[in-house]
């Protein structure tokens, strides 16, 4: 990437919270144990859902390459925040930043498609059960997912190559905490209106219209529970999709709040909301694939079985 840009920026320096020093060790703490618990809970996942063969099915397939996005996600831009701590030299050079935008950014897209894809696959397991095993067999679930990935990995290229491709004429600083492509673009000494276009259309297939499928999905399976006549029978069928619905509302509801909000036009408080901004993403880059392992752990009797079964085959071995 480097030989194609011309520009005379060879390495970026990441501001993060160097402005507020007294935050550093406690988000370092915070950041480190979260980690933790997003590499161990969505590994558990990752392991049971291809262990126990009562999981081998279309839900848990999505769920296992759910886990399996956000430990990558994570591992794409944590290692990188947790060395800016360590280090007095809080640099990345222009190559390093060009792979992490794209790998964060790819996996940000790949996420949105295949919640879009669980939500199909919800929808298909209340609203069609008789057909259930013909529509969502081996044949679809498999190339549904591997599509997200596709999909998710095409439009970060995209993104990225054409961020990386503007010229940087000195200014080096990207306040946040990783290459984070809006904060990157604002270094860029050129025009940006294609760069603007292109993230208009992709945050339209990315983000608008799976919302909008997920939504409608969620009505047509809320009609159809609300036309169960036994309350238990209801309660269970809303239980297969409440965990799924609970992780669409705070990964979507989290992108929403950090791009929809308004700005500040106060000067004085233009600083204060620059940190917000940094909080509301170390939130949803940290915070959302950790708690995704808890919703689906916590509230599945079937992947809570699942872990009983291989602790105690372990434990009698």
């Amino acid at each position: 990437m480097e030989k194609t840009n011309q520009s005379s920026v060879t390495e970026f320096l990441l501001l993060g919270l160097s402005g507020h020093p007294e935050l550093e060790a406690i988000y370092f703490v915070l950041v480190v144990c979260m980690y933790l618990v997003i590499l161990l809970g969505n590994g558990v996942i990752i392991i049971v859902s291809v262990y126990d063969s009562h999981l081998h099915t279309p839900m848990y397939f999505f769920l296992s390459n759910l886990s399996f996005l956000d430990i990558c996600y994570t591992s794409s831009s944590i290692p990188l925040f947790l060395s800016s701590f360590l280090t007095s030299k809080k640099t990345i050079s222009f190559s390093g930043c060009g792979v992490q935008m794209f790998l964060s950014f790819a996996m940000g897209a790949t996420e949105c498609v295949l919640l879009c894809m669980m939500a199909f696959d919800r929808y298909v397991a209340i609203c069609n059960p008789l057909r259930y095993p013909i529509i969502m067999s081996r044949v679809s679930y498999v190339p549904m997912a591997a599509g997200s990935w596709i999909a998710g990995a095409v439009d970060s290229a995209v993104q990225t190559s054409l961020a990386m491709r503007l010229p940087f004429c000195g200014d080096n600083v990207i306040n946040h905490f990783t290459c984070e492509i809006l904060a990157v673009l604002k270094l860029a000494c050129a025009d940006i209106s294609i760069n603007v276009i292109c993230m208009f259309v992709a945050s339209m297939i990315f983000l608008v219209v799976p919302v909008l499928f997920i939504f409608v999905s969620y009505v047509f399976i809320l009609s159809t529970i609300l036309q169960i006549r036994s309350a238990e029978g209801r309660q269970k069928a809303f239980s297969t999709c409440s965990a799924h619905l609970t992780v669409v509302v705070i990964f979507y509801g989290t992108i929403l709040f950090m791009y929809a909000k308004p700005k500040t036009k106060d000067s004085s408080g233009i600083d204060k909301e620059e940190v917000t901004d940094k909080i509301i993403s170390l939130f949803y880059g940290v915070v959302t694939p950790m708690l995704n392992p808890l919703i689906y752990s916590l509230r599945n009797k079937d992947v809570k079985a699942a872990v009983r079964n291989m602790l105690c085959r372990k434990q009698s071995s």
